[in-house]
């Protein structure tokens, strides 16, 4: 037998590192319940039910002087009556009694606290706004804030639910993260039948100072997440945002996002329920491209991708293999596979030909597959067919295409099915349902209790798989080219040059595009006929003039092209002098497709680079897409690819293919542009640009200074 160990006196053992504010609230070992009290239908009951029934084995201390004890544990008078600091206080008192609270709170040494009340006050003349106030008090005591206007947060690992609201008695844990700015969605999520399992998920509400960027960081180091979900209204601290998002990616966990406010109307709405900007969602698009985030369009999309992802299962390459008992449901997801943008795998010969020995007669071999013939030894032609489709190489993922109707025996059929298939499957495996209402909820259990994930509709289900796809797609992605290296002294000159008092003409706006290495047609300014017929000759005719008074040319009229002589010059400076006496006089550029882009300022993410259908289309169809900085060429090229004129760049009969290359490299230059100089600009318009075959060619544009 071993002697005891000796421990030396000297030596004092070691103290635990202090946690943060944020950890403090979501691992919170103790807990303060403000309001807490035992009157059946309140609020402050729930909160206590929620925490104390809900298996949280810290301690325990509810507040409110009108109680002695509540659900048999003492009751204390104030926050000032903790026998020492606790991790966190929930705060459930009115928005009058919020602001005392949060300083006894504060007072009290408490790490954190959940806020649900609204914070709305009347506007007061010199005071701040309550929830200025309150987030002030937090950030000098160090405290981390959940809320407020929100319905707090569960730790389902930890069995710790910060929450006054009626929410599911027994939650299993799982590998999800969601975080919501909606209290309705985070109940909603909750009360899920359908299998999702959640680590934590948090009402972050107005965010006062703990924000969703700061509950994705927390979630990313927790071994449990395999997924986040995301409900979101805007990000309130964008910077961070997009880091937290760029970490995931890093760490292979797949982030899906419901972003509202796309429209105006919706926008407005958010601004008033959140006070936060939800900026333009074409912002949004090109974070998420950039960082990899799954958008999705609906509460159903985000659930079914969700359960897609939860397992964990990463799509192989290819596409999707389906296998169906119906025809017509068959050929109805070949229309929304079509609608949705998901292509079906190209099975090679040797899958057809062990397809076709395994199917009844008169069933074809072919992707997506009907296996339903007599109904004779069902289960082992769909087990064999699901088997033979997983080997081929160019499966990516299988979707067993079936609507989960009442079936007995019980234990047989597709569920048997399914189960035996995904025990020994490696690529990811989903039953899909066309019809939400069809699923028999016991059959669903009995398929979801073996890890396999059922999605409820033919949309969101095929969505969820263009999902599962774009993840692998993006997780594929080369490594970004490295930002081109600018001639010495350019950001410097137009750092200092765009200081200056008087903003930048057009000639000067193409200099600025040259240096950069956009190219742009050669342009003089003349400030009378004489000077104007110089410029023409320096440059060679034909040209073209254009005012250099105003800044939308064409609508005024104050275009002149193909200005081929020394009469046509002195003539069209005559008609343009109408506008004003300055013009500019530029080269003719050679015909092409006409495309704009630019760089943008977006209110929360700073500096975006543009492209779009140029000219008047601009305005019209509104076709274009922003890029997050840096840019690369293929970074580019995904944002020229999703543009509706897109087709026109391949040509035409007769009609040679855009170099888009050449245009992809220009938006290149844009992006050194905008991360060198881009906080001195609103915007840089650049329209049009001409692609032809032989490369691209700017011939006007814009520079909107910072604050002009």
């Amino acid at each position: 037998m071993n002697p005891p160990a000796v421990r030396s006196e000297a030596v004092a053992p070691a103290r635990p590192l202090p946690r943060s504010p944020l950890a403090a609230m979501l691992e919170a070992r103790s807990v303060a319940v403000v309001g807490a009290s035992s009157r059946e239908g309140s609020f402050g009951l729930e909160m206590m039910r929620q925490l104390v029934g809900g298996g949280f084995d810290g301690d325990v201390f509810p507040v409110n002087p009108s109680y002695s004890e509540v659900m048999g544990t003492a009751c204390l008078a104030s926050l000032g009556d903790l026998p020492g600091p606790v991790d966190l206080a929930i705060l459930g008192v009115a928005n009058h009694r919020v602001e005392e609270q949060l300083v006894a709170a504060a007072s009290a040494g408490v790490r954190a606290a959940v806020i649900f009340a609204s914070t709305y006050e009347e506007p007061r003349e010199g005071v701040d706004p309550l929830p200025e106030r309150l987030a002030r008090i937090a950030r000098e005591a160090g405290m981390a804030i959940c809320g407020s206007n929100g319905m707090g947060f569960l730790n389902v690992e930890r069995r710790l639910r910060a929450c006054g609201f009626s929410e599911p008695a027994e939650l299993e844990p799982g590998g999800i993260c969601f975080v919501t700015h909606s209290g309705s969605v985070f109940s909603a999520v909750l009360h899920n039948d359908r299998g999702l399992r959640f680590n934590l998920v948090v009402s972050s509400g107005l965010e006062l100072t703990t924000t969703a960027s700061d509950y994705v960081r927390y979630a990313l180091g927790l071994e449990s997440t395999r997924v986040i979900g995301l409900f979101l209204e805007a990000a309130r601290d964008p910077s961070e945002f997009v880091q937290a998002l760029r970490l995931a990616a890093s760490r292979d966990v797949p982030v899906v996002a419901l972003k509202v406010g796309r429209e105006p109307a919706a926008r407005s709405l958010v601004a008033a329920h959140s006070g936060a900007l939800a900026g333009d969602d074409a912002a949004y698009e090109a974070v998420f491209d950039a960082c990899g985030v799954l958008r999705v369009g609906t509460l159903d999309e985000l659930a079914d991708t969700l359960e897609l992802l939860q397992p964990g299962r990463r799509a192989a390459s290819g596409g999707l293999a389906a296998i169906h008992d119906s025809g017509g449901e068959r050929a109805h997801l070949i229309d929304v596979a079509a609608e949705v943008g998901v292509a079906f795998a190209s099975l090679d010969d040797g899958t057809l030909r062990r397809l076709s020995a395994i199917l009844e007669p008169g069933l074809a071999a072919g992707n997506p597959l009907d296996a339903w013939g007599t109904g004779n030894d069902a289960e082992r032609i769909y087990a064999d067919c699901m088997r033979a489709m997983l080997d081929d190489p160019n499966t990516a993922a299988l979707a067993m295409v079936v609507d989960l109707t009442t079936q007995e025996p019980r234990d047989g059929g597709y569920v048997a099915v399914a189960r035996e298939i995904a025990a020994g499957a490696h690529k990811p495996v989903a039953v899909l349902s066309n019809l939400h209402a069809a699923i028999d909820p016991v059959d669903a259990r009995a398929i979801r209790s073996s890890g396999i994930p059922i999605l409820e509709g033919t949309a969101t289900g095929l969505a969820a798989f263009g999902h599962l796809f774009g993840w692998r797609d993006f997780r594929g992605r080369a490594a970004p080219e490295p930002t081109p290296q600018r001639p010495s002294g350019v950001r410097d000159r137009w750092l200092h040059r765009l200081e200056e008092p008087h903003g930048l003409d057009e000639v000067e706006s193409l200099e600025l595009l040259a240096d950069y290495g956009v190219p742009v047609a050669a342009a003089r300014h003349a400030a009378s006929a004489d000077e104007a017929l110089e410029a023409a000759k320096a440059i060679g005719f034909p040209v073209a003039m254009k005012t250099a008074e105003h800044a939308h040319k064409t609508a005024l009229g104050g275009v002149r092209l193909g200005v081929a002589d020394e009469d046509a010059v002195r003539r069209a400076y005559e008609e343009l002098r109408n506008l004003g006496e300055r013009v500019t006089v530029a080269a003719m550029a050679p015909a092409g497709v006409e495309v704009a882009i630019g760089v943008v300022r977006d209110p929360q993410f700073g500096p975006l680079v543009m492209v779009a259908a140029g000219g008047v289309l601009i305005e019209l169809l509104r076709d274009r897409r922003f890029v997050l900085p840096p840019v690369d060429r293929a970074a580019a090229m995904r944002a020229i690819d999703r543009l509706a004129v897109r087709p026109l760049l391949d040509g035409s009969p007769g009609v040679p293919p855009a170099d888009l290359d050449a245009l992809a490299g220009a938006m290149v230059g844009l992006s050194a542009l905008a991360e060198d100089v881009g906080d001195r600009l609103d915007a840089l318009d650049v329209n049009p640009v001409l692609c032809g075959p032989d490369g691209v060619l700017a011939v006007d544009a814009l520079v909107v200074r910072r604050g002009a």
